[in-house]
């Protein structure tokens, strides 16, 4: 392929196969430049909102109960009357995203999935801000959970399409901070207004009506994000795609002020191969579907349990509502400095470490937090529970988007992502039961072995990805 920025019309038509090795190598040559950073904030904008969204939860917690609409605890264990329904509306609307609404994104262009999601969730977030019964309430938290589980697969494999191979690691660091910002703002919120009524309003619905209205706001700036390139030449408009690398070439060596490197040199594919979802359990796919499913199955437990039921645990532990959600909020200060710790790393070391890491730093802080009593022990226990947390986070989305072929990215991610759903859905009737039961302690040291799990499976059966290309890594 040419040095020269883009490509003549007669060499598009001319160059074997899809294409799709030879877009690829065009992106991964970007420098990492304004040009490129900006479309990566403009994704990460969309994560900030749908964490808003689904961390609110835990924080309306404390409200939903005060107003007598949800329980903490259950007297039978698939209560719909607790706050345990509640989280599974919220992770059974995430897996329904996952398993049921995936493929459109890889049929359809990961840009207008993109704003679909957004407009869903927000819409959704009014409506349940606004309902009387707890039913109403779990219905609605299902139907938003729907849309950010879209937001959330889409924007992994937007973000690894469009980034340089060699900046990927740090720009889900960066779009894992600016989401992870969604932690405390939600905290913020419920801090500011749980306990209060404005207008005569509860406080937990000004919460989630705040959410919904920023997420719309954004939503003029999602025109200026272009559609996955390597989506395009997957599906055989190569021309199209061949339009936009050219803009971000051009747009690129006006700021860097020199011509880009010539494209390393690519082995070219087939023609056109139409994405299949059963390619996802393929001989060749097969082993890392397997290896994903297990480790979400067993991160959602543990993670999700520690996030979600935090302020519910302080509480029922003798710490008041008020001192609850301020803890809370001291502890997810920290979660957006996370991603931006890992920019120092990101791309230095193998993924799988860093994963296998964080998760062994989960579990350690997570005995901490699970006996502790004294504040000075609580917030900094949790504080480094949600650093950690965060620097699983960022790496995992962006392991998962590597480990899979354009044509079936998102389908493959919400396959694999679908089982933390799961395990998240039944996390809260599960908890909820051992927190009446046994306490505390009993539920921290279950997220504790979750942890450890995830550690040992990612550490025998997971393969390397640093700096490789999606299209040598994924074929």
């Amino acid at each position: 392929m040419d040095n020269a920025v883009g490509v003549s019309p007669d060499k598009v038509a001319a160059i074997p196969g899809d294409g799709l090795p030879e877009i690829g190598a065009r992106l991964d040559r970007l420098a990492s430049s304004k040009v490129v950073w900006k479309l990566m904030v403009l994704l990460a904008l969309g994560g900030l909102f749908d964490a808003y969204m689904i961390s609110s939860g835990a924080n309306i917690a404390p409200g939903l109960n005060k107003a007598k609409l949800l329980t903490a605890t259950t007297s039978t264990f698939f209560s719909l009357k607790g706050y345990a329904a509640f989280t599974m509306a919220t992770f059974a609307g995430l897996l329904v995203a996952c398993s049921g609404f995936a493929i459109i994104a890889d049929k359809f262009g990961r840009r207008t999935i993109f704003t679909v999601g957004l407009l869903w969730f927000s819409a959704c977030g009014v409506m349940m801000a606004f309902q009387t019964t707890g039913m109403a309430i779990i219905f609605w938290r299902f139907m938003l959970a729907i849309g950010t589980g879209i937001e959330v697969i889409t924007i992994d494999a937007y973000l690894s399409e469009l980034v340089p191979r060699k900046a990927r690691g740090r720009a889900f660091a960066v779009s894992n901070s600016i989401h992870s910002c969604g932690q405390p703002l939600a905290a913020l919120a419920g801090l500011s207004l749980v306990p209060y009524h404005l207008l005569g309003v509860d406080g937990w619905r000004w919460v989630v009506v705040l959410g919904a209205s920023a997420a719309v706001a954004v939503w003029p700036l999602r025109r200026l994000i272009p559609e996955s390139p390597r989506w395009l030449a997957a599906h055989g408009k190569l021309a199209e795609a061949d339009r936009i690398v050219t803009d971000l070439e051009m747009r690129v060596e006006k700021e860097i002020g020199h011509k880009l490197p010539a494209p390393e040199p690519v082995v070219h594919r087939p023609p056109h191969k139409e994405g299949r979802y059963s390619q996802i359990f393929g001989e060749q796919y097969l082993p890392r579907t397997l290896m994903l499913s297990l480790f979400h199955l067993l991160q959602a437990f543990g993670l999700y349990g520690y996030i979600n039921w935090m302020p519910t645990f302080l509480v029922k532990q003798g710490v008041s509502i008020p001192d609850s959600l301020t803890y809370t909020f001291g502890m997810a200060l920290v979660a957006p400095f996370g991603g931006i710790l890992c920019m120092s790393f990101a791309d230095k070391f193998e993924r799988k470490w860093q994963i296998v890491c964080s998760a062994l730093a989960i579990a350690a802080a997570g005995v901490v937090f699970a006996f502790s009593r004294n504040p000075m022990f609580i917030v900094p226990a949790g504080g480094f529970e949600l650093l950690s947390a965060a620097v699983l986070s960022f790496n995992f989305h962006a392991y998962q988007s590597e480990l899979f072929p354009t044509r079936i990215r998102v389908q493959a991610i919400g396959f694999v992502y679908s089982w933390s759903r799961v395990s998240a859905a039944f996390n809260g009737f599960v908890v909820a039961w051992i927190l009446g039961q046994y306490g505390a302690p009993a539920v921290f040291g279950l997220f504790t072995v979750s942890m450890l799990l995830v550690a040992v499976a990612i550490a025998v059966l997971g393969p390397a990805t640093r700096q490789q290309s999606l299209e040598t890594l994924s074929p």
